[in-house]
């Protein structure tokens, strides 16, 4: 692996699942050079658990508040480009990575790099709820050229989005377009961050043969037939964040097509009507929302 990779975490309370993280990237068979953690304010003895730890590679930001996935992350970027990574590997802390995953990652994005004219914009993993049965919620959006890569013989097919359970992106990405939209908080950052970073390039590109788990509960795509007293917190934050995507990075039809197709699936999902009136005013929240990406400033390759 000729290029530095920085591994970066986001963590919140789930020590025990972290534990298991930090294992698995130590173990991959070529590993990254730095571990960058970023713990949101847990309150588990996660804050501990690091100080602890004798290990070289790992670099942890404690933050005083919890700024959700999308700030931790904008957060772990900054200080892995600080750091001089020229990659940057983001999970989140219930993503184990298998031995080989980080390798063949990288190994695929570049010669995905070399077969598409212009590169790909990020390359991410193929995600499992176990080790015979993919998470329904990490499914990469398929382009609709997804067989390029395939047909010319590479263990990779097209995307247009990824989440953040083991997506690669470059220095030069991140040079281009900022970090993740940290008032996001939470849901869609990593999908936007994507498509922000296909704009003007093209599709992204899932490895095949790069492999990780997602511990979660259940295996179970959120969508908004599904909103229930439970989640509704979750898919308030979707509604807003996606919706500002739509509206203030595409089209006002965009937007529209969203709305619309949000009220459709409420509505076959028979969801409580004071949690539909919920949701559509956050839709309507996201027309004034329209938080811009943070830039980082080039250092000079000297310096790093």
């Amino acid at each position: 692996m000729s290029k530095r990779v920085a591994a970066v975490i986001v963590t919140f309370n789930r020590l025990e699942k972290l534990k298991t993280v930090l294992d698995s990237v130590r173990d991959q068979t070529t590993p990254p050079e730095w571990i960058v953690v970023v713990d949101n304010a847990s309150n588990d003895g996660t804050a501990g658990y690091l100080a602890s730890l004798d290990d070289p590679t790992l670099d942890v930001t404690r933050l005083e508040e919890n700024t959700g996935g999308a700030g931790g992350f904008a957060t772990g970027m900054k200080r892995a480009y600080d750091l001089g990574a020229e990659l940057f590997w983001l999970m989140d802390d219930d993503c184990y990575p298998e031995p080989e995953a980080l390798s063949h990652l990288v190994s695929g994005h570049s010669e995905a790099m070399e077969a598409m004219p212009g590169g790909v914009p990020f390359a991410c993993s193929l995600v499992y709820f176990d080790h015979d049965e993919l998470a329904e919620m990490n499914i990469a959006a398929p382009d609709w050229k997804w067989a390029r890569l395939w047909a010319q013989g590479q263990r990779a097919v097209l995307v247009q989005t990824c989440s953040f359970v083991s997506a690669l992106y470059s220095r030069e990405t991140v040079e281009r377009i900022g970090l993740p939209l940290r008032d996001y908080f939470i849901w869609f950052d990593d999908a936007a961050y994507a498509r922000m970073a296909g704009v003007g390039i093209g599709p992204g590109v899932c490895i095949l043969d790069s492999k990780v788990i997602h511990d979660t509960p259940t295996n179970v795509a959120g969508d908004f037939s599904k909103v229930d007293e439970q989640n509704i917190w979750k898919f308030a934050y979707g509604a807003r964040n996606e919706g500002s995507y739509h509206l203030h990075h595409e089209s006002l039809l965009s937007y529209v097509r969203f709305f619309l197709r949000v009220q459709i699936l409420m509505h076959r999902g028979r969801v409580a009507w004071r949690l539909r009136r919920r949701i559509t005013g956050r839709l309507l929240a996201s027309i004034g929302f329209n938080p811009q990406a943070e830039r980082v400033a080039p250092v000079p390759a000297e310096v790093r």
